[in-house]
């Protein structure tokens, strides 16, 4: 061979060495359950990232926080200390910043009923109760069943609505509640199928009064599903798991669309620098994943929206934040930094409105647009689910105290 010819012979098995080791990598990452959807988007125009500055822009901001006290088999006094801390530093912390609408930021914490102890979800209501959030649920399972899961959920929608006072209300006075599913594995989605083992777990959600599902994404995770940026109702079918991979996109002027809804958060590639490596942005707020205005702009630009409504982004976020090193990054310096910086945002860009919101106001706000609701963000708030009344609100619960929380037994 000639030495040109030898050179050309290297360069094509550099080539096809390079791009086996790409593919392995997006597989090895799961990228390729995503990324075909992610390039329709960006050949669609889902969301270009351009846009008129002086038309308005509303953006709504949900974090939601996979809030487990017992995370990684905490005991009492580790479990409650976690609880505490975010009693006391939440209003210190980020309780004098406000949103367009004059709100301070809003959490939803949605709390593992599986690991349920009862003074810490008091705890967390006292707190929302101060005007700080609203509690949901959240649920672990792993071989479980379609029988047992209905009655797990209907046992603890019953406790946090009666007990704590918490959850919502559809319009004929039912318990209403939004869900987050443990180890991403919504309606039995792992391909081993572990942590669920209930196919068509999307119809007994319905069935139980749940509003929405704000499990996804859970890129990188093998549970991530086709559809992404969306908000879309998916409809449970027998024997059949993953029925959530698809679904019908939320639009303006369809309002009875059949199915349980899905908010999605953001899922979306991206490169911080022109020619450097791409970054996954996942909506996920921890240690070494900070909130900042250009993660913000990518948030933005995923595009999350009711079809139709195009002055309307929903932003939701995902956090386990009773972890410590997660609450530093929430309520700490870099959180602080984050609401600082969108307060001086909405100062130097007049169309630009930002609106702390809880899984229920998000879902209030998606039934709203797919009415074409032309009055204020406020009014929608509560659109098409109440919170649950005070009646109920703050019952006993033994050792608990709001200031303090002391270990039982």
């Amino acid at each position: 061979m000639t030495p040109l010819q030898v050179t050309v012979l290297v360069l094509a098995i550099s080539v096809v060495v390079g791009c086996a080791a790409v593919v392995r990598g997006i597989i090895r990452r799961n990228m390729h359950l995503w990324l075909p959807s992610q390039l329709r988007q960006w050949a669609q125009g889902h969301w270009s990232g351009r846009r008129n500055p002086a038309s308005p822009l509303h953006v709504f901001i949900c974090i939601a926080d996979h809030f487990e006290p017992n995370w990684g088999g905490a005991g009492d006094l580790e479990s409650d200390a976690r609880v505490e801390a975010w009693i006391k530093e939440y209003p210190s912390s980020l309780g004098s910043f406000r949103d367009s609408d004059g709100r301070p930021p809003q959490h939803t914490f949605f709390y593992p009923i599986d690991e349920y102890v009862p003074r810490h979800v008091e705890a967390i209501a006292g707190l929302c109760r101060q005007g700080f959030g609203e509690v949901e649920i959240h649920l672990h399972h792993d071989r479980d069943t379609a029988e047992n899961l209905e009655r797990t959920l209907q046992k603890f929608v019953r406790v946090f609505s009666d007990e704590h006072g918490m959850l919502s209300r559809w319009p004929d006075g039912r318990p209403a509640y939004g869900f987050v599913h443990g180890n991403w594995a919504l309606d039995n989605s792992r391909p081993d199928g572990r942590w669920c083992g209930v196919t068509n777990e999307i119809s007994v959600l319905e069935r139980t009064g749940c509003y929405a599902d704000f499990t996804l994404p859970s890129a990188p995770d093998a549970t991530q599903t086709r559809t992404i940026n969306s908000i879309y109702y998916a409809s449970g079918r027998e024997a059949c798991c993953k029925s959530h991979d698809r679904g019908i996109a939320s639009r303006v002027g369809e309002t009875a669309t059949k199915g349980l809804l899905l908010i999605q958060g953001p899922l979306r590639l991206w490169w911080p620098r022109l020619f450097g490596r791409p970054r996954v942005e996942n909506g996920c707020v921890q240690q070494g994943q900070a909130p900042s205005m250009r993660r913000l702009d990518q948030w933005i630009q995923a595009g999350v929206r009711v079809q139709g409504r195009q002055d309307w982004v929903f932003v939701k976020l995902h956090t386990h934040g009773a972890k410590e090193e997660n609450r530093r990054v929430l309520l700490g310096e870099a959180g602080v930094a984050f609401h600082q910086s969108l307060a001086q945002r909405a100062a130097r860009e007049p169309a630009f409105f930002y609106h702390y919101v809880t899984a229920r106001e998000m879902f209030n706000l998606v039934k709203a647009a797919e009415t074409g609701w032309s009055g204020s963000v406020i009014d929608a708030r509560n659109y098409a689910i109440s919170k649950n009344g005070p009646d109920n609100a703050g019952k006993n619960h033994g050792s608990l105290q709001m200031n303090r929380l002391r270990p039982t037994g």
